[in-house]
């Protein structure tokens, strides 16, 4: 299992939807740490786990450009098995979860 911590791995502080917005965008994001995280994990026929616990808040923006995005570039079913991990706010599961089967429409 290959696991993502946004909090510790990223930022505390996610930004918003792009890079030229601003640091730790959800662009940003995807790119330098969701993009690669899930292609190890498909290579390496491994789960992945993101947390998103320990920040202080994600704009609705971030996370439909790091997950939704993800799933407008790669067209990958398997970005639906991707586990998502909220004690914080649970909603956020939900959202996330659509965000990425609305973007694999």
């Amino acid at each position: 299992m290959i696991t993502v911590n946004i909090a510790t791995d990223y930022t505390r502080t996610p930004g918003g939807r792009f890079a030229s917005e601003g640091k730790y965008s959800g662009e940003d994001f995807r790119e330098r740490i969701l993009k690669p995280k899930f292609l190890e994990a498909l290579k390496s026929s491994q789960g992945l786990t993101v947390i998103l616990d320990g920040g202080y808040g994600y704009a609705t923006s971030f996370l439909e450009e790091a997950f939704g995005g993800l799933a407008r570039e790669l067209k990958n079913e398997k970005l639906k098995e991707i586990t998502i991990i909220s004690d914080e706010e649970p909603p956020l599961i939900a959202k996330v979860k659509q965000y990425i089967e609305d973007a694999l429409k």
